[in-house]
């Protein structure tokens, strides 16, 4: 790093976690490398012809997130943009540490049956595609975030992984770009909320220069501020017994184990537990996640009942699964090469039955298409396209998990 840690922080650490641990903290933020992980989507796996094996020209070793079941450390970082499986939401590029939450969830959340669900700060989607993965089918998931571009990032991560063959989501997935104070009409609509609130980014310090240079202690005291209104804007929104999921990428406790307490003594909630994640201690960045049962103002049985839905039409909604349309073209399978140039945006010279038809690479949807006969017109997003001229084969062999 060529930046050395604020002296402030380096003494904020100490007097929180000890000398020693301290120590081993900022020498790892230092010293070490970022580690490289992915989370397969449970809900869609690759499928290859017999004796067909995808391309690659990167020998990675894997080995699972003690915490994820879909979890794994890669032995480096390949070219992940030249994978068409990750395109196709096959798996995520997803820091270790914050796969946590499925850890969360399987603890304490009901996933017996269908649920609402809000992830409030979600750009880029690792948290939102995690929950759309473990939710049953019939659910609900509301993914927010309040700033635009950030938003059409995210809209585009959750329509990948979310979107199955003939344009089948398992989940509903809705795509919001709204401040969080805009769900105040929600009121006992959710059975699930994961807030990832905005904060200073010391756990992004290994591998942002930029969020060592912005750090200090009146930042750390805005972000604790600003939390604490994030979440007591939205607190009404769940119903009671429900589950709230409060997670920063932070070390300190004013944003962390601070603010948690302050949500259970001030707003009605029971800690179920906490964790910390530190780079030199755990295979991964900087990471607090909390699990905060919201209590019932009285008795079981006079406990409210979740709420259904309010209408999204004051919204600004960037995707809704449920108004997306069904594909009735026909499927066209690539190859490695094709599926390449599909998501390059260029046409296709291929023979296809004439109209709409759905491009795949390994039995996953990519996008849509025209045929004219012997040519594909390509209708990929272009914001989506891959921009990059790096020659470089790979494709990313997944794990069964």
């Amino acid at each position: 790093m060529a930046v050395s840690l604020p002296p402030d922080f380096i003494r904020m650490m100490q007097e929180q976690y000890g000398s020693d641990a301290a120590c081993a903290l900022c020498h790892a933020l230092l010293e070490t490398e970022p580690e490289v992980s992915v989370r397969i989507n449970p809900r869609k796996r690759p499928q290859t012809t017999e004796g067909e094996t995808l391309p690659s020209e990167t020998e990675l070793t894997l080995t699972p997130v003690p915490w994820c079941r879909e979890g794994f450390y890669l032995s480096g970082r390949p070219p992940f943009t030249m994978d068409p499986l990750l395109h196709a939401g096959a798996y995520y590029v997803q820091e270790a540490s914050s796969m946590y939450l499925a850890e969360i969830l399987h603890r304490y959340a009901a996933l017996e049956a269908p649920v609402q669900a809000l992830d409030l700060c979600a750009a880029p989607g690792g948290k939102s595609t995690l929950v759309a993965g473990l939710l049953p089918e019939g659910s609900t998931l509301i993914c927010n975030e309040p700033m635009a571009k950030r938003a059409q990032v995210l809209s585009e991560n959750v329509q990948k992984w979310t979107r199955m063959r003939e344009g089948h989501y398992p989940v509903r997935c809705i795509v919001t770009q709204q401040m969080p104070a805009d769900f105040a009409r929600f009121t006992d609509c959710f059975d699930l909320i994961v807030t990832d609130v905005p904060c200073s980014g010391e756990g992004m310090f290994r591998k942002d220069e930029e969020a060592v240079r912005g750090w200090s202690p009146e930042a750390v005291m805005r972000c604790s501020a600003l939390q604490r209104e994030i979440v007591e804007s939205v607190w009404p929104t769940l119903r009671e017994g429900a589950l709230l999921v409060y997670s920063t990428c932070t070390f300190n406790r004013f944003e962390d184990e601070d603010n948690v307490r302050w949500i259970c003594e001030r707003l009605g909630g029971t800690l179920l537990e906490e964790r910390h994640f530190l780079p030199g201690r755990d295979r991964g960045e900087g990471f607090y996640i909390a699990a905060v049962r919201k209590e019932s103002d009285g008795a079981l049985q006079e406990v409210r009942e979740r709420q259904p839905l309010p209408s999204m039409r004051t919204m600004r909604v960037l995707f809704d699964s449920d108004e997306a349309p069904l594909c009735d073209g026909n499927c066209v399978a690539l190859s490695y090469d094709d599926a390449l140039h599909y998501l390059r945006g260029e046409a296709l010279r291929l023979e296809a039955p004439r109209g709409p038809v759905t491009l795949t690479y390994a039995g996953l949807p990519l996008g849509e298409g025209k045929s004219v006969g012997s040519r594909i017109n390509n209708l990929y997003p272009a914001p989506w396209r891959i921009r990059t001229t790096y020659l470089s084969r790979f494709s990313l062999a997944l794990p069964c998990c």
